[in-house]
């Protein structure tokens, strides 16, 4: 079972998340990311909607209800949308005894510690997509990576993942991949072609 506080880890990922969206052009707003189903404002707007969800967990509230995709953003819209949803999934987890109250999270009824801490696999993830898709204007933090890879494999431990997972079956990483490589391998990503 995990014990570990995933809040400081979830408040780093959330500030490398803001700051590379600070780093999106309006111009790449259509390009291609890793997730086949998202450009880069789709992805945004996953993130986005993503975090709104688990600020609404955090609050007590039903993050089932909340769509995991924002729309009427302006292009150059999206720092301050993703600073407001941050600022508030940070407030709704400041207490203590959301650790370890049950909450609704999309795979399940789980405490908040585990919510939480797929929360950030999940945000750590798209990090890497949306850097892959901006061509890595910066450089990401390896701990957070190590954290994400470390709960992907626990609560994703078979390499193959069916329709109703969100995410793909693993793929074998390159043998140079670093640890964003290997969590993108293990959840089914491939890096974008640069051809």
């Amino acid at each position: 079972m995990n014990t570990v506080d995933p809040r400081p880890v979830y408040t780093r990922a959330t500030e490398q998340a803001a700051a590379l969206i600070r780093t999106v052009r309006p111009e790449q707003l259509n390009g291609p990311t890793p997730c086949a189903e998202f450009d880069v404002r789709a992805l945004l707007g996953h993130v986005v909607g993503g975090t709104r969800r688990i600020a609404v967990v955090g609050e007590g509230g039903d993050g089932m209800a909340v769509r995991p995709v924002t729309d009427g953003v302006e292009d150059d819209g999206w720092p301050s949308a993703y600073e407001e949803v941050r600022a508030r999934v940070l407030a709704a987890w400041a207490a203590d005894d959301r650790m370890a109250a049950p909450v609704r999270v999309p795979w399940g009824e789980v405490p908040g510690r585990a919510a939480l801490s797929g929360y950030v696999m999940e945000l750590v993830t798209h990090t890497w997509d949306l850097s892959e898709s901006l061509g890595h204007p910066l450089e990401l933090d390896p701990e957070l990576a190590e954290f994400a890879l470390a709960t992907a494999r626990r609560v994703l431990s078979a390499p193959e993942r069916d329709a109703d997972t969100p995410f793909a079956s693993a793929r074998p990483a390159p043998e140079t991949a670093d640890v964003y490589g290997q969590l993108a391998a293990w959840l089914g990503r491939e890096p974008l072609s640069r051809a």
